[in-house]
């Protein structure tokens, strides 16, 4: 079954696709095309699943998958020499994360081959080879003979694929721990900057969060008694006409927390393509040309779970939201 818009084009696999590797599945769904027109859409990056970037002929889908093919190429996985760390010692690691790769491996990527991996690299793991390059580089000389130990990238808290911004990861078992704790007491400073659609005044939203609030999404029920509480703060940095730049500050840090609050407050992110309806209902246009969803962590601030000294660090909008602003600011007047 196929669904067309502007740009890209959906495929949702059923039936006898289930099952099948990406490329057979593309050169059925495609009838003309041959294998290596087949091969170089995959190959180029105009293809995803279920959101993610997939280059990967031979990822086999299952039912349910949703294939988009998209006109023109995605961005580029980012590459490991292109990572920026802000801060780093034996516990802990924080690292600016780029809009396009996922924070961590999904389970059930977990099994995949080292090729496959190479191919749609995760955060972690190309922090935990960057990292480890380091320390050994450190080593060398100090104590010939000595060897590295084994690093492990632990993840205590997540950004979405498409979200940006800054992330912490714990090197150790202890600093995992406590920043694990730290993060369940709510003592952890997360910040965003966000566009949406509409003008969103300053307010303070606060629901309770379910996997399925009916409609197969993830949203909010009326009883507290089945979901978990979100709290989330708003401030407006700026009306752009038809839509706002926004500043969000998460007291409580719930999955997709910030896109499912304003989504169901009738603003959801520009860009946004799960949460961009509110439940049962139809979509608000969104012509503000974003090429992912328009979110970005821009502050992370904690005690170290080790040393207790103050971490404070922002990072900047990147090119992508400031090209999005400053069209938006330029349409406005």
């Amino acid at each position: 079954m196929m669904g067309c818009m502007t740009g890209f084009r959906n495929f949702h696999i059923e039936g006898e696709l289930a099952g099948l590797a990406l490329g057979p599945v593309l050169r059925r769904l495609l009838p003309g095309q041959s294998w290596s027109k087949v091969h170089r859409l995959i190959e180029n990056r105009h293809v995803e699943i279920n959101g993610n970037l997939c280059v990967d002929r031979g990822r086999r889908l299952g039912e349910g998958d949703v294939v988009k093919l998209w006109d023109e190429p995605r961005n580029a996985p980012p590459r490991e020499d292109q990572l920026r760390i802000r801060y780093l010692d034996r516990d802990v690691v924080i690292v600016e994360k780029p809009a396009g790769v996922t924070s961590t491996r999904h389970s059930e990527e977990r099994d995949w081959s080292p090729r496959r991996r190479q191919l749609q690299p995760t955060l972690d793991e190309m922090l935990a080879r960057v990292v480890g390059r380091r320390w050994r580089a450190n080593l060398a000389g100090k104590a010939r003979g000595r060897r590295a130990p084994p690093l492990r990238v632990r993840a205590v808290h997540r950004l979405d694929r498409e979200t940006s911004g800054l992330m912490i990861f714990a090197l150790s078992a202890e600093a995992e721990r406590r920043l694990t704790a730290l993060f369940r007491a709510h003592r952890v400073e997360r910040r965003y900057w966000a566009v949406v659609r509409g003008v969103i005044g300053p307010q303070t939203i606060e629901s309770y969060l379910v996997r399925d609030r009916g409609d197969g999404r993830r949203g909010s029920t009326d009883d507290p008694s089945k979901g978990r509480k979100a709290v989330t703060h708003i401030a407006v940095r700026e009306v752009l006409g038809d839509y706002t730049w926004i500043e969000c500050r998460l007291e409580t840090g719930r999955t997709h927390q910030i896109r499912i609050h304003l989504s169901e407050a009738g603003h959801p992110l520009c860009g946004e393509k799960v949460y961009h309806r509110p439940r049962f209902g139809a979509a608000p246009p969104d012509q503000s040309g974003a090429v992912r969803h328009a979110l970005h962590a821009f502050r992370l601030a904690l005690d170290h779970p080790i040393t207790g000294e103050r971490l404070e660090f922002e990072m900047p909008l990147p090119d992508d939201m400031r090209r999005l602003i400053d069209r938006l600011r330029a349409a406005a007047r």
